[in-house]
């Protein structure tokens, strides 16, 4: 298949990989304690242009389970790199080098998921199960299909599906084809894996649109964190594929401001420092808050859609033609007598109206323009301003 050769890491890539990776195994020494490369480099399932780098830092589980390991490991980095933490249950480390991300991940050595301290200490059993699976570019036609469909990611502002996720639907189907044709036939709800299983999982666990047993942890969901959205979106873009098979299908599509004879509202926002998933969450925060308040306060929001790379684009589509400019406030219903009185006292200097069993005030609103109102919003809005570095109106 040619989409093969334009998803396949180059050799100069997986030169340098090698070359950055060699260096920090070989530099870092802690008794006990074993560096290995991890995540989808390990799996060789990673895809041209991915420089998220994973290694594990594997301690000896006797020695260490009651040590705080990630302060071990950020002392034996210091010495030798720049580094930057990433808090989590456990907290794990950054370098930067060449335009390449390494991750430096402390975990235990277990040889079963149920002798996790933490889900961190999983990965190398995921990486293991994985690297079982022969035919990886079949991983690889699913993992740049889903990328291409926006349905990879199940970081909570994203709720798709995981580079794990993929990789185990690929190896339960056995070919990207079978996975299609299978995900084409999904219903509401899609359960893979031991029934039992299945049912005795925590109620919790069994909320997402797929439940999909974890190969290496049974008491898991590993599609726990899969949203309905995305879970729809995959199943009509394989309807679509499957209608019509394009190696179009594979190829990521630029964010693109749409063209419009309505208001067009663009917001360009830099975010916080911090893990990729709580900044992401506070981005997406602003976005339907932004979203909600312009529909709150009548303005008619035709479209929206936001992105984020460095900085984060949101855009709002708004009917061009301004408010009234006033608008209406409701009282209680007519026979309501008690509250009517209330009603027209708090009211009393302004006019009554009557609209069918209700009655009203005309109030003057504040904003009768939508890019006016979100540039005061953005301005004074402790609920937007808290959670971003920076944001403006653009255009």
């Amino acid at each position: 298949m040619k989409v093969l050769d334009k998803i396949k890491p180059t050799k100069e890539e997986t030169k340098k990989i090698k070359e950055l990776t060699t260096e920090i195994l070989k530099k870092i020494k802690i008794k006990d304690c074993k560096l290995e490369l991890g995540g989808s480099i390990a799996k060789q399932t990673f895809l041209r242009g991915d420089h998220d780098i994973d290694i594990y830092a594997i301690f000896d589980f006797k020695k260490y389970h009651n040590k705080k390991i990630s302060n071990i490991l950020e002392k034996a980095l210091k010495k030798h790199y720049k580094i930057s933490v990433l808090k989590g249950s456990r907290n794990y480390f950054q370098i930067k080098k060449d335009n390449y991300i390494l991750e430096i991940v402390p975990i235990l050595r277990i040889n079963k998921a149920s002798e996790a301290l933490n889900i961190t200490d999983i990965s190398p059993l995921h990486t293991k199960y994985v690297k079982k699976f022969k035919n990886k570019d079949e991983i690889l036609l699913t993992k740049a299909f889903f990328k291409a469909q926006k349905c990879y990611g199940a970081e909570s502002h994203i709720k798709g599906f995981s580079g794990y996720v993929i990789e185990i639907l690929t190896i339960h189907y056995k070919t990207f084809n079978n996975l299609i044709k299978n995900i084409a036939k999904w219903k509401s709800r899609t359960l893979i894996g031991n029934k039992e299983l299945i049912q005795a999982l925590n109620k919790s666990k069994k909320t997402s649109p797929l439940i999909l047993i974890d190969p290496t942890d049974p008491k898991r969901n590993a599609a726990a964190a899969l949203g309905k959205e995305k879970y729809k979106l995959i199943i009509k873009k394989a309807k679509q594929y499957l209608k019509n098979p394009s190696e179009l299908f594979f190829e990521k599509k630029p964010f693109i401001l749409p063209k419009t004879d309505q208001s067009l509202i663009v917001i360009e926002s830099t975010p916080l420092q911090g893990k990729q998933d709580v900044v992401g969450s506070k981005l997406l925060y602003c976005y339907n808050y932004i979203r909600k308040k312009l529909i709150f306060n009548d303005f008619k929001v035709i479209k929206s859609n936001w992105n984020w790379k460095d900085k984060a684009v949101f855009y709002y589509i708004v009917d061009k033609k301004p408010l009234s400019k006033y608008k209406k406030h409701y009282g209680p219903p007519k026979e309501i007598m008690r509250a009517v009185k209330a009603f027209k006292k708090k009211w009393k200097n302004k006019r009554i109206y009557k609209e069918g069993n209700k009655i009203y005030i005309k109030v003057l609103r504040d904003h009768i323009i939508a890019k006016e109102y979100i540039e005061q919003l953005i301005k004074k809005d402790k609920n937007i301003k808290n959670r971003v570095k920076e944001i403006k109106v653009i255009k």
